[in-house]
């Protein structure tokens, strides 16, 4: 917690300026209590500077005990089947990486019911172990339950990184191990690398303009969430199988404050999804009204591919919100990317760059779009779409 020195004058500001309630007013000297977080909204306020957060050195712990790499391996479920969620697939792919670079062992970490068949799959991507946690008490996904089985896990076993998806789940599930372990967690990075033995995130911020390099040196777990198809996914090991340590973990009482009356799951077509379709079309400001975006609708029939849009374009109405593509959208990386009326914003790419052969479509021939792009055309695109969905059909009739 934070500390008071002696020259405290009790003037209060401190006391007034806690967003916790964490200080107090004792014999008119500033005491802090447990629900200090070292914010450090009180250092800065202080008129006599008697207020300072600990040292580095009188945090630091001996981190000795922890190693390996951890991939959290989401279940999903369609109504239908239960299946593995690819991004687990591209964890642990960049998770091998990390791991041999830090000459230790990668693990997939797999909660659920009947995980027992993805265990071949999962041996095939890398992974050294398998952590499995195995009931019909984790069917469904429960945040307390999940967590608690995560925590359990990390606190016996010590991992120095664990990594989480980026996703519905993972963005829920990530933040409270983060916080009943007091480390921290890194979101959405687009890229992971070693340095002097720390992990290395990478992420957008400041709205996308710069990329920041983000490290831990002094707590363990390092964590962090990835998106969606930030990383390719690479059977490295086909047909090896990994160390499975099975894990009995009760549900801890929270967990029954909530409970599943019933399920309803919409219909999707392969079309809809952006984030698994290898062909996807997407428009920004450029296509101006409905009209347009029903030229990139007919093309994406044609070519058996999924609709997008930038924020620019959500922002006007012109497709849902689970439409949008970018840093506060959808990540993709299929095999062709056509970005149609959309000017190329960096806050854009970083949701489509890792797509194998992008075209850009814009008026402007400065727009940043073509610095990414493999091929460009300068011009309307709502003239040009016409001419090549017909060209398409008569393709097709050949």
């Amino acid at each position: 917690m934070i500390q008071v020195a002696s020259n405290c004058v009790g003037c209060g500001k401190c006391v007034s300026t806690c967003p916790f309630g964490a200080l107090s007013l004792v014999n008119r000297k500033a005491v802090a209590n447990a629900s200090c977080t070292m914010c450090g909204a009180c250092v800065s306020v202080c008129p006599v500077k008697a207020l300072s957060l600990p040292t580095a050195a009188t945090a630091k712990k001996d981190l000795s005990a922890y190693k390996g790499v951890w991939a959290f391996i989401e279940i999903t479920d369609d109504g239908k089947t239960q299946k593995v969620r690819p991004v687990g697939f591209e964890l642990l792919t960049k998770g091998r990486e990390l791991a041999d670079q830090l000459g230790e062992e990668l693990a997939a970490v797999v909660i659920g019911d009947g995980v027992e068949k993805y265990f071949a799959e999962l041996s095939s991507y890398g992974a050294d172990k398998i952590y499995a946690v195995s009931s019909p008490a984790y069917h469904d996904y429960n945040t307390a339950a999940y967590a608690n089985a995560m925590i359990s896990l990390i606190k016996k076993y010590n991992p120095s990184i664990v990594l989480y998806p980026s996703t519905y789940i993972g963005r829920d599930l990530s933040p409270r191990i983060s916080s009943e372990l007091f480390v921290g967690l890194t979101a959405d990075c687009t890229g992971l690398s070693i340095a002097d033995g720390l992990l290395i995130q990478t992420r957008p911020a400041f709205g996308g303009n710069i990329m920041a390099d983000i490290k831990c040196p002094d707590y363990r777990p390092q964590m962090s969430t990835v998106r969606p198809n930030v990383f390719k996914k690479v059977v490295s090991r086909p047909g090896s199988m990994a160390q499975v340590i099975s894990e009995s973990i009760a549900l801890p009482a929270q967990a029954g404050k909530v409970r599943i009356i019933s399920k309803h799951f919409d219909e999707v077509s392969n079309q809809e999804k952006l984030d698994e379709a290898e062909v996807v079309l997407a428009g920004g400001r450029g296509m101006k009204d409905a009209a347009g975006f029903a030229l990139l609708d007919d093309l994406a029939k044609e070519l058996g591919g999924a609709v997008g849009a930038s924020r620019a374009a959500i922002d006007l109405g012109l497709k849902p919100k689970e439409k949008q593509i970018g840093q506060s959208g959808v990540t993709v990386a299929s095999k062709l990317y056509i970005a149609c009326g959309i000017s190329g914003a960096v806050q854009h790419v970083v949701g489509m760059e890792h797509s194998d052969v992008i075209i850009g479509v814009n008026k402007d021939a400065n727009a940043p779009i073509f610095n990414v792009c493999k091929y460009g055309f300068v011009g309307d695109a709502r003239q040009l779409l016409p001419k090549v969905i017909d060209a398409v059909k008569k393709a097709k009739q050949k």
